[in-house]
């Protein structure tokens, strides 16, 4: 136990001790990187949202990020429901074929979609590049759904039957709200691997569908621009609301839900 907490600590200062470079060194008022920031300053921040060489790719990636969200939630959640709830021949395999993409690199995955796309003419696309993300989304998103179907009590619809309920009635008034955190977080990390994609969109997207990881490559690549400072931390700040919100609202959820219950055992001792 020692051993996994010396582990998890030495982990977080690594992952953590470039943040603490990163975050200071978007608001340095000095004209190039330099740490510890000479003075304090938003300048960059104001340049970023004034250029429109840096908003058009967080449009875009906003959009794309939107995109995969809806389309991997919309072959995730079919798909979840069938593997998990039911026995078929094939199941295992046509879990396996879902995670394959976690097990190949992602530079292998984005030769082979520059090619096959190419040929389809869906490069420099944005349904191109939301249909690549969207395979490399997909099993995040099952990980998440698949897990949320297997701890959820499914006496719920049989008693939503019972009481006269349609399968669709069932799923929307019982089953959905149930799930509802899953599918937030599903879609939320998503959202969030399109936004932070940056190998796959090298390839796949151009000049008029470019993404801000693409923009900040290109940038690394031909200046050293501290706007690029400011997207990181933005970046991070995407990353971190999107991981707690389905937590929050989990809690707020429970907070509501024990209100409730004390509400109804205050009622029945009052009568």
């Amino acid at each position: 136990m020692k051993a996994l907490k010396c582990f998890a600590v030495v982990m977080a200062i690594l992952i953590g001790a470039p943040l603490l470079v990163v975050i200071p060194m978007s608001f340095s008022a000095s004209e190039s990187f330099q740490f510890p920031p000479p003075a304090w300053s938003v300048h960059y921040y104001a340049a970023f949202f004034a250029d429109p060489t840096w908003t058009g790719p967080a449009i875009n990636s906003l959009l794309i990020g939107l995109g995969t969200a809806a389309l991997t939630l919309a072959l995730v959640i079919p798909a979840s429901f069938a593997l998990v709830r039911y026995e078929f021949r094939g199941r295992t395999f046509g879990s396996l074929l879902i995670l394959l993409p976690l097990t190949v690199p992602n530079i292998v995955v984005a030769l082979g979609y520059f090619y096959y796309f190419g040929s389809l003419r869906l490069t420099q696309t944005y349904l191109g590049v939301i249909l690549a993300h969207t395979c490399l989304s997909t099993p995040i998103a099952y990980l998440i759904l698949s897990a949320s179907l297997r701890g959820y009590d499914r006496t719920l619809e049989r008693a939503a039957a019972n009481c006269g309920a349609t399968p669709l009635q069932a799923f929307w008034l019982v089953t959905f709200p149930v799930l509802r955190p899953g599918f937030l977080a599903a879609g939320m990390f998503a959202f969030i691997h399109s936004f932070d994609e940056a190998i796959v969109s090298l390839f796949i997207s151009g000049r008029d569908v470019s993404t801000l990881p693409r923009k900040m490559f290109d940038s690394l690549r031909t200046q050293a621009d501290p706007v690029i400072s400011v997207v990181s931390t933005l970046l991070l700040a995407l990353v971190v609301i999107g991981s707690l919100t389905p937590i929050v609202v989990r809690r707020v959820k429970a907070r509501r839900e024990a209100a409730q219950q004390r509400s109804a055992m205050q009622a029945v001792a009052v009568v």
